[in-house]
């Protein structure tokens, strides 16, 4: 498969050398405005607070990294001279507050924020999540499944990768049991329907498709069933994926990452695994958070690193693109061929 300019010099600047995923997120913002009300008993986290924490993470955190993810309300303004000539970077979309109703989840933009914008800053991608259950109502799906669409055909208009992000939920008042119950055919559904040409997906970013209590050892005899859902998962994604870490352990995740990687993904996009503790455990003091987070975070993202260098499948060769990536009209035409917006 052949991709066009915009979108094969991203991918290709959001991965390693390699060809391989190793990107940290630091877009998070009600986890860790959640905790800064909590810590200092506040009813706001003002804006100084959130995004001097993400400065520090980030600084901390992008020279082990392919890539960067961040927000524009707080990340990139204020973490923006921390990166490296070399660093990708990918800017999120979607807004942090969405609309709850009985039959589901209704998501939305930043507010004065688009594909249009992430452009032109300059980003190498657009990271779009969206909350996804095959069972919510049909209104829901309706609009749900026309949101990703229309950010598929910004992406394609501006020429810029689209990394979707898909997890499912539970609704308003619902026991938990009914989501763990059906995760794993909720999450693959899920796949299954985004991985349609329609919705021009370049890469997803993908939750662990059973519930942690099934997060066996991959090495142990009982791995077989679990590795059997993830292996479906890459299978029907039909194009590159990185696994998230959803705010799973550090231990959890390194699990993931092993049925993830046999299951063909090409990396992983991971924020609260390997910097959560640090900001926890030392916030307000953000000289210390920083000191942990060089020692701890940066130990882990080795550790993780190492573990995607050895069995992390590079983008590149994803059956999707055949023998190899190339780059659309690679021929004199190409400034004849090359579409305008």
């Amino acid at each position: 498969m052949n991709l066009s300019a915009g979108k094969w010099l991203g991918l290709r600047r959001l991965a390693d050398e390699s060809g391989l995923f190793k990107i940290v997120a630091v877009d998070q913002r009600p986890p860790i405005q959640n905790f800064i009300k909590s810590t200092l008993g506040s009813d706001e986290a003002t804006w100084e607070d959130v995004a001097e924490v993400k400065r520090v993470l980030a600084e901390s955190l992008a020279d082990e990294s392919s890539a960067v993810l961040m927000d524009p309300l707080f990340a990139w303004p204020a973490a923006h001279s921390v990166m490296r000539r070399d660093h990708g970077l990918m800017l999120t979309l979607e807004h942090a507050d969405f609309d709850e109703t009985p039959r589901g989840r209704y998501s939305k933009v930043i507010p004065d924020w688009s594909v249009s914008k992430i452009k032109r800053a300059g980003a190498d991608g657009v990271k779009l999540l969206a909350w996804y259950r095959p069972d919510a109502g049909d209104e829901v799906i309706a609009h749900q499944k026309s949101f990703v669409k229309q950010i598929g055909d910004e992406c394609v208009r501006y020429d810029i990768p689209f990394l979707l992000e898909l997890l499912v939920y539970p609704l308003p008042d619902e026991n938990l049991e009914v989501l763990k119950q059906n995760k794993s055919e909720w999450v693959l559904e899920s796949v299954r329907e985004f991985a349609k040409p329609e919705y021009s997906v370049d890469l997803f970013k993908l939750e662990n498709p059973v519930i942690d209590s099934d997060l066996v050892n991959p090495d142990g005899p009982e791995a077989e069933s679990v590795q059997k859902i993830f292996d479906e998962m890459g299978r029907i994604s039909g194009r590159p994926w990185v696994m998230l870490s959803a705010g799973a352990s550090a231990e959890n995740f390194r699990k993931v990452l092993q049925y993830a990687y046999r299951a063909g993904a090409s990396g992983f996009l991971a924020g609260r695994a390997i910097w959560w503790e640090s900001f926890v455990q030392n916030f307000p003091d953000i000289a210390q958070m920083q000191k942990a987070l060089e020692h701890d975070g940066v130990k882990y993202m080795r550790e993780i690193n190492a573990l995607s260098t050895q069995h992390a499948n590079p983008w590149t060769t994803h059956p999707l693109h055949g023998s190899g990536v190339q780059m659309q009209y690679s021929t004199q035409e190409f400034a004849r061929l090359y579409r305008d917006f």
